[in-house]
């Protein structure tokens, strides 16, 4: 039991054996302005490399569904997945809202390279040979990263959760090379995440154009929190 409980905690290990990178990933100043409502000026940039992003996302955590009802022995896991992809169609629907409001033109946004660079990694993790465990954690660090992390209400928080479980799980039942390659996956996750957020700043870091948000917009940082299943009351710190 004691071994079994030890291996349960692989995911809280990482978190403090790389927790200077983690901190990078989720609290970037970027991520802060968004999050108290104050919307830097580079908040379009955001807008439209972060809608390619997640409508490249989706292929990925199909992949990783694929994946699950070939490798995974256990019936929930699925069920998990599929909520997540559900989610992702919320999402895309708010960033074409959102790009209506904001005069921008999600069709002609040009990839960035840091973008076209995260979406090489998760096509990398999407091959036949990429096993089933690496693949969950890379899905669930992404999800903790862009969500829950930073927002989150009771039912999106059990969520993530579950996904975090279903990465334990079966972080618990591979062999060390697996692990390895586990870890490695995850901590490219966070390299990847600081450069994003890090592109959607812009050249603009010393904060000296943040655009506190009009009355026409006010609701912009808090309807992308509700458009993924959070309310406003519910963020974290």
């Amino acid at each position: 039991m004691k071994k079994k409980e030890e291996k349960m905690k692989m995911i809280e290990t990482w978190m403090r054996k790389h927790k200077v990178s983690y901190f990078s990933a989720t609290h970037h100043p970027f991520i802060l302005n968004i999050r108290h409502a104050s919307i830097h000026s580079s908040f379009k940039c955001w807008l439209g490399q972060d809608y390619l992003f997640v409508r490249n996302f989706v292929p990925f955590v199909a992949s990783v569904l694929m994946k699950c009802a070939k490798e995974s022995d256990n019936e929930s896991d699925m069920e998990v997945i599929l909520a997540g992809m559900a989610s992702l169609h919320d999402e895309i629907a708010w960033f074409k809202k959102e790009a209506a409001k904001w005069d921008v033109q999600l069709t002609r946004i040009t990839p960035h390279k840091t973008n076209q660079n995260y979406w090489r990694f998760l096509e990398s993790l999407m091959q036949p040979d990429v096993d089933y465990t690496v693949a969950v954690t890379a899905f669930w660090t992404i999800e903790a990263l862009e969500a829950c992390e930073r927002w989150g209400n009771e039912g999106f928080g059990q969520y993530c959760s579950s996904l975090q479980e279903i990465a334990e799980r079966s972080l618990s039942k591979v062999s060390d090379d697996v692990k390895a390659k586990a870890e490695v996956t995850f901590l490219r996750v966070l390299e990847e995440e600081v450069e994003f957020w890090n592109m959607s700043e812009g050249p603009d870091k010393d904060g000296k154009n943040i655009l506190n948000i009009d009355n026409s917009r006010t609701d912009t940082a808090n309807s992308y929190v509700e458009s993924l299943g959070y309310t406003t009351s519910d963020k974290t710190g």
